[in-house]
């Protein structure tokens, strides 16, 4: 599980103040309001102490892993896993976390890499054999930001340099346009492989209220905890809703994503039976 902090434990607001939704909706930010509904109403959570991890889980940790107990992941399995080229989101023959985008590629020069390609499933394994387990979605948010609301890991003014976003490389992006003539150069060059960095490489000015670092941006990761809204009410996108109950929440964003993708409040969802991509990853924790 590599180095892991303390968090003392405590009461905060899980969850987005409503209006954050209005300064979601300013030019540049290419979603619809809709879509980060879920966020709301803010919710009171009281939490124990606990540890987690530091950092996401890297290649090498998962090699260990992998190497002590034979474990084949989901996308090893199935023979295939989700990748993002040219033409949008695939499944892709072979990709797994030892070939990341796909046949030919591997984990040469990304060992301290946040490993990729896990399932759900596969990343309670890893928790499990390690000693711990998933955090839950509270204990993710908490960690990330502290017990007062900030929109991003380390405050509320956005630094293009503190996370591994897609703004890291391509610069400001106001449009999907932008993005994809973006991700289109990407795979030209080096083909639809995960843009991740080594974990920590953003410490000091990128961490969290605790000190925990790639909170924002780098890879998604999985939460122990299954997709639900904070209250019936809540009105968000219809797809959330039909997750409800059969998904599991996903927190952080991703390399591939805009600044306001990575929120320490952005909520994802994600298939736990199976279902990975080279963008999604995880971080452990353990009870204190």
């Amino acid at each position: 599980m590599g180095q892991m902090v303390m968090i003392p434990g405590g009461t905060f607001l899980q969850g987005s103040p409503h209006w954050m939704l209005d300064w979601l909706d300013q030019p540049g930010q290419t979603l619809p309001r809709i879509w980060f509904g879920d966020e709301t109403p803010q919710v009171e959570r009281t939490l124990r102490p606990y540890r987690i991890s530091r950092y996401p889980v890297t290649v090498a940790e998962f090699a260990a892993f992998a190497a002590t107990t034979g474990y084949r992941t989901d996308a090893e399995r199935h023979g295939f896993s989700m990748i993002y080229d040219e033409n949008g989101w695939r499944e892709r023959e072979g990709a797994c976390w030892r070939a990341p985008g796909g046949p030919g590629t591997g984990n040469d020069g990304r060992l301290d890499h946040p490993v990729v390609h896990v399932s759900w499933r596969d990343a309670v394994a890893y928790a499990e054999w390690a000693g711990g387990r998933l955090p839950t979605e509270a204990e993710w948010e908490f960690a990330a930001r502290g017990p007062d609301f900030r929109i991003w890991p380390w405050g509320d003014e956005w630094d293009p340099g503190n996370a591994n976003t897609a703004e890291l490389r391509a610069g400001p992006l106001s449009s999907l346009e932008q993005w994809r003539a973006w991700w289109a150069s990407m795979c030209a060059k080096h083909g639809p492989v995960p843009q991740t960095t080594p974990v920590g490489a953003f410490s000091g000015h990128g961490d969290g209220y605790f000190g925990c670092g790639d909170m924002a941006g780098n890879v998604y990761e999985w939460t122990s905890t299954p997709s639900h809204l904070y209250a019936e009410t809540t009105v968000c996108d219809p797809s959330v809703r039909m997750a409800v109950g059969h998904y599991r929440v996903i927190r952080g964003g991703s390399w591939m994503n805009f600044r306001y993708q990575t929120r320490c409040s952005e909520r994802m969802h994600g298939d736990p039976t199976g279902w990975s991509s080279f963008a999604h990853g995880f971080r452990c924790a353990r009870d204190e």
